[in-house]
């Protein structure tokens, strides 16, 4: 057994050194829980958990770590080496988070690198000397909202701009807890009443979702991947605000769907899953990789209706007018998942967003091209910039003459230009937009 694979805060130090150099945090750490500690032997369930929360807490509150640490350390924090400065992270998100200084200050710095642990000590003590209460920013102000609540200016800003200051304030303080586990369950493979005792008898609270039909929050679920029923394809993890992106969809048995941006292929299983797995849906992406990420969902699913493909949703090899139903599920900022995807926030920049509206148009353009008349054609983005909701159904307005916008989803989505919206902090999901159109001719 190696020292890394018993020892969880060396395991999420590891993480947090891989995650500054460029991983992302949702793939790397499952890889390194399932590799390093591939049995309870090695690292039981508690500790996998508090791997996970360590990791993850430690990515989203990084600005301010980085504050509250900039006052006690001697040395800038970006120039120090790159195990270093996630050794003092991981030990200052302890501190703040509640964890006694001994175990914060003492522990971190037994799996910081030898050469480094005088300095780590050092400034991890002096921090646990300075509180609580932290040194926080108290003002009113961007940078120190940005500062307090762990965001770049330009997200807080865009926030208040675009959602007003008490939803963007409730959203910026949301992306900051771990989302509840939210699960749908395979209408083909279990029933949601089996599902739900069999939850409960393990010992893990289940409530029903509010926003989408089926959707069961759970709570105290430990490894999740260790759970037979996930194994065994009868319930897959996916947010209530997914869910209810393939409910306005509405898939029909018998029908032929597209999903035109499959990857990582939730919203094509749950399409499929709704038809009862009768019919097709063909789930493309122009990645092949993250097409196999498809294959095996399907596969631990058992859907045979779902035929996943390797394809550029601007040049869909379908001849016009072939599809019932399609879904463009386009790639975007994901400033509505900032929550799920804790480094999210650091990589997205303010220029992407115009980027990706481009790309947004263009699969959008094409994937009407394939919708048969009286068809239905659904764009959706986890996302919150006006750029790429109001912008682009502005476009589709514009350019898509035959189709018409259909009643969007009711509260507590809110109207947004034909489509709707739906704020993290209205329902205590993931943020995003749908536009449901319908071609008339």
């Amino acid at each position: 057994m190696s020292p890394t694979a018993a020892n969880p805060r060396a395991l999420a130090l590891e993480a947090l050194v891989r995650i500054d150099d460029g991983a992302y945090s949702h793939i790397l750490l499952p890889e390194l829980l399932r590799h390093r500690a591939p049995d309870e032997d090695t690292l039981e369930p508690r500790d996998r958990a508090f791997v996970t929360e360590l990791v993850y807490g430690t990515v989203r509150m990084r600005r301010t770590l980085d504050f509250m640490l900039s006052r006690v350390s001697s040395r800038p924090i970006d120039k120090l080496d790159p195990d270093v400065r996630a050794g003092l992270r991981l030990g200052a998100f302890q501190l703040l988070t509640g964890v006694s200084p001994h175990a914060a200050v003492g522990e971190t710095v037994g799996v910081v690198s030898e050469r480094a642990r005088g300095f780590a000590n050092g400034v991890l003590r002096a921090l646990a000397r300075a509180g609580p209460p932290w040194p926080l920013p108290a003002g009113d102000d961007i940078a120190s909202i940005g500062i307090r609540t762990s965001h770049p200016d330009w997200i807080v800003q865009q926030f208040i701009d675009e959602l007003g200051r008490d939803d963007a304030l409730a959203t910026l303080a949301l992306d900051n807890e771990p989302p509840v586990v939210t699960l749908r369950v395979n209408p083909t493979r279990t029933t949601t009443d089996d599902v739900v005792a069999e939850l409960r008898a393990l010992g893990m609270e289940v409530e029903p979702g509010a926003l989408a039909p089926g959707a069961l929050l759970v709570r105290h679920t430990g490894d999740l991947g260790a759970l037979a029923a996930l194994r065994e394809g009868r319930v897959t993890p996916q947010d209530q605000a997914s869910q209810a992106i393939v409910a306005a969809l509405d898939p029909q048995p018998g029908e032929r769907v597209l999903d035109v941006a499959s990857a990582p292929g939730g919203k094509a299983g749950g399409a499929a899953e709704r038809m009862l797995d009768d019919g097709l849906v063909v789930a493309a992406d122009i990645h092949q990789a993250r097409v196999r990420t498809v294959i095996r969902g399907v596969a631990r699913c058992r859907l045979n209706s779902v035929v996943p493909i390797v394809a550029d949703g601007r040049r869909l090899p379908f001849a016009a007018d072939t599809f019932d139903r399609v879904l463009l599920d386009a790639p975007c900022t994901g400033l509505g998942v900032l929550r799920r995807r804790p480094d999210a926030r650091w990589r997205v920049e303010p220029r992407d967003a115009a980027v990706l509206a481009d790309l947004q148009r263009a699969l959008l353009a094409s994937a009407a091209a394939v919708v048969r008349p009286g068809g239905r054609l659904v764009y959706s983005v986890c996302t919150l910039s006006r750029i790429e909701t109001l912008a682009v159904d502005a476009f589709a307005a514009s350019e898509l003459p035959d189709f018409v916008a259909l009643p969007p989803p009711g509260e507590p989505w809110r109207r947004h230009g034909r489509g709707a919206l739906l704020v993290p902090s209205a329902a205590r999901t993931d943020g995003m937009f749908v536009l449901v159109l319908e071609r008339s001719r």
